[in-house]
């Protein structure tokens, strides 16, 4: 049984948010962690999001817009420098309220609140019609990198602001999509470097204990069979869909965030 739902779930996200640029780490970790404890869920996740980002790199990379890459990409990893460097300097976020969901006690952070609150933010502004022609000018690119990145390096949700940025950026789907990816592994390998591969051992190496590298095995597999379907779509979305997958999904991850179940 779990083997097909981490299946179905991977490929399934893995689809979807080639689109929208963000949301598979966030949206794949609590399928994990229904069989398996929270740290084995992470290190899992993690392990199949860098598989997926890295299949989406080599295949988009060329079409990625070099002034966004430029202006967006390069602020987001120097910041992202920074919000590793300030997390590793926290030892835990002071949590705003918590509750009790069956078994599970959920804690939201002033972070996760503050990111959940702007995301949600954004979204509307996709969603709603008489703003959606709007475009952000260049001179806003840079300030949602610094955003973008910092989030990343202190949180870990660094996909979010950047979609809802680049989005407004006036890219063509094709562009939007691999910018996306390029600012994605930019900051992910930013990140990575301050925290440190000491700092994830631990993690990493519950895997193997858990008896997990089979079920992280298919994960990776389904992920890479949803992210290539999802590539022979590119050409074909619109920007009026592209709008709307990012909108739903913003509203989705933002809710998520201020009700601490993420």
């Amino acid at each position: 049984m779990a083997y097909l739902t981490i299946s179905v779930a991977a490929f399934l996200v893995a689809v979807l948010t080639l689109f929208s640029g963000f949301g598979l780490g966030t949206l794949l970790k609590p399928v994990f962690a229904i069989f398996y404890p929270v740290a084995v869920a992470v290190a899992a996740t993690a392990v199949v999001h860098l598989a997926t980002n890295l299949l989406r790199l080599a295949a988009l990379a060329r079409r990625a817009d070099r002034r966004a890459v430029l202006s967006f990409g390069v602020p987001s990893a120097v910041f992202a420098l920074v919000g590793a460097w300030l997390l590793t300097r926290l030892a835990r976020l002071p949590v705003v309220y918590s509750y009790v969901l069956g078994s599970q006690r959920q804690e939201v952070t002033v972070v996760a609140l503050v990111v959940g609150a702007l995301i949600i933010i954004f979204a509307l502004l996709e969603l709603v019609p008489a703003r959606r022609p709007v475009q952000l000018g260049a001179g806003w690119l840079p300030v949602g990198g610094v955003l973008s990145g910092f989030l990343g390096g202190l949180s870990g949700h660094q996909g979010a602001p950047r979609a809802a940025f680049l989005a407004r950026a006036g890219l063509s789907p094709e562009a939007f999509i691999a910018t996306n990816v390029v600012c994605a592994v930019m900051v992910d390998v930013a990140r990575l470097i301050v925290y440190g591969i000491s700092a994830y051992e631990g993690s990493f190496g519950r895997i193997g204990e858990a008896g997990l590298a089979g079920l992280v095995a298919a994960g990776v597999i389904a992920a890479l069979a949803g992210s290539l379907l999802g590539l022979r779509y590119v050409p074909k979305i619109t920007v009026r869909s592209l709008h709307l997958i990012v909108g739903v999904l913003l509203i989705v991850i933002g809710l998520a965030l201020v009700t601490g179940l993420v």
